[in-house]
């Protein structure tokens, strides 16, 4: 790149393509009202009715394309980051509006302190298996 900076401006202009912020898309906002239940592994499922959101004039694309991808199968927060290339902040704000919307359901996994001990299962099924 020459110091030119004629070519400099091309070179945005050309390569850089169309550029949104994050606080744009979010519209300043850094943290959704859902927030806690809204971590990596949460999983994003659309509402069965959300076909109305394609008339919806104020949702914006990327909420549009988190309704599409979680309508085609579950997906957690982290793979619509990463499907959608934008930062997991803007993920989960964008998810809490979808969520303040009923259009998307929010699942957690159990954690696995919460499982029950594999042991405890064996000694079930070995009991089943007596009678």
């Amino acid at each position: 790149m020459s110091g030119d900076p004629e070519s400099a401006a091309r070179w945005f202009d050309d390569a850089a393509g169309p550029v949104v912020r994050p606080y744009a898309m979010t519209r300043g906002r850094t943290r959704s009202a859902a927030e806690e239940k809204l971590d990596l592994i949460a999983v994003v499922v659309a509402d069965s009715a959300t076909h109305r959101t394609v008339a919806d004039q104020t949702l914006s694309p990327e909420h549009l394309d988190i309704v599409e991808l979680s309508r085609d199968s579950p997906q957690s927060v982290a793979e619509l980051a990463a499907e959608l290339d934008l930062p997991i902040g803007v993920i989960r704000v964008l998810i809490g509006d979808l969520l303040h919307a009923a259009l998307v359901r929010v699942s957690r996994p159990v954690p696995p302190a919460e499982l029950p001990d594999e042991s405890i299962l064996r000694e079930v099924i070995n009991g089943l298996r007596a009678l």
